[in-house]
């Protein structure tokens, strides 16, 4: 019997690469997939850029049989608010939103074939308030919608689609911030800590390979208490 396979976006850095060392020790074939590794990768390495949207359909085609997809890549740009340039919204958008749902439809046919397969999107607790990043907010919001109408559309077929939100997680996401940012959110942290990316990958499997069939539609907060302000 050949192992499961995953599908994990952003890998070459972050959560998405401790999301594919988590997926690679329990035995998962791993595709990671990044527009650039800054150094190591797991499993079988694809080169892409999400910004290239019709190409995605034909590249999940060629991986063959996936059974879970982590999307987990996205852009921030710290611009001041209202002074945001259109080339870095777009390619928010295009990112954080259009490319995740584009690669759900690509992987549902044959999941839908199969009547199994499970999907987990990265959000963040941006999506909950509102955020100095305009669109980067927004587009953590709208995924969270995303996963609802698809856990939906797709959960009579077998299909569980749920997502996670993660707080202040040890990143270069997250390091790029001002500092003025990290103090303002790290002061509602019950722990008072950074979340470390091992700790988000751990439930993006748990939601990707054991959760039960019953978790649908639904988003786990990862974030000791942290919501930005």
């Amino acid at each position: 019997m050949s192992s499961p396979s995953v599908l994990v976006t952003g890998a070459g850095r972050g959560i998405g690469l401790a999301t594919a060392r988590v997926f690679a020790a329990a035995g998962w074939q791993v595709w990671s997939l990044d527009k650039e590794f800054a150094g190591d990768s797991v499993g079988e390495r694809v080169d892409f850029d999400l910004r290239q949207r019709d190409g995605l359909a034909a590249l999940v085609a060629s991986l063959g049989a996936i059974d879970t997809l982590v999307n987990n890549a996205a852009v921030l740009y710290c611009d001041p608010f209202g002074a945001i340039p259109d080339e870095h919204r777009d390619e928010i958008l295009a990112v954080n939103l259009l490319a995740p749902a584009a690669l759900i439809d690509a992987v549902a046919p044959a999941m839908k074939a199969r009547r199994a397969g499970r999907v987990v999107n990265v959000s963040s607790v941006s999506a909950f308030t509102g955020h100095p990043d305009l669109w980067y907010g927004v587009t953590k919001a709208a995924l969270l919608n995303l996963t609802k109408s698809y856990a939906r559309a797709l959960g009579p077929h077998g299909i569980l689609v749920n997502a996670v939100a993660p707080g202040p997680t040890r990143t270069a996401m997250y390091e790029q911030l001002p500092q003025s940012r990290k103090d303002d959110v790290m002061r509602a942290v019950y722990s008072g800590r950074e979340g470390q990316p091992e700790e988000v990958a751990e439930t993006i499997f748990w939601l990707g390979s054991g959760c039960p069939e019953y978790v649908n539609g639904t988003t786990v907060d990862v974030n000791n208490g942290s919501y930005p302000r």
